[in-house]
């Protein structure tokens, strides 16, 4: 119901507000996902993963509310990730936000559906995007 509401821009009612919107995590350097945990679990539920290819087996169950991942990792193409992600029914509504330094990559990624790119060390404005999406106040 949420995703629903959420998704078609409707007011988030506060009762239910209350549950921390799920998000999910994916780069492959331990200190950034550290810092993340550090700035983004009080108003976010989070899991992290490290390994790409566990964040995207785990991401059909887990439902997040939105994903955040860095465009280059190895093994990955966090662009054809985005395309993928958005072209399946199961994960079509996930929102996915690109926390990278290939600023390069930008353009892409927002082409293949990237709600947002924030730059690596951004942390702060990563909250702020997040926030954004979810429709959360600052509070």
């Amino acid at each position: 119901m949420l995703d629903f509401l959420r998704k078609y821009g409707y007011p988030i009612p506060e009762i239910l507000r209350m549950g921390k919107p799920k998000v999910v995590v994916v780069d492959d350097d331990p200190a950034v996902l550290a810092a993340l945990r550090k700035t983004l679990s009080r108003r976010f539920d989070l899991t992290t993963f490290q390994d790409p290819f566990d964040a995207l087996v785990a991401v059909g169950n887990l439902q997040p509310d939105a994903l955040i991942l860095d465009v280059m990792m190895p093994g990955l193409d966090g662009v054809r990730c985005l395309e993928r992600l958005r072209s399946i029914d199961a994960t079509s509504h996930i929102r996915c936000i690109v926390y990278s330094n290939h600023e390069e990559m930008k353009k892409n990624a927002t082409e293949a559906g990237a709600y947002d790119f924030i730059k690596k060390g951004e942390a702060g404005e990563l909250r702020d995007s997040l926030e954004r999406l979810m429709g959360l106040e600052r509070g």
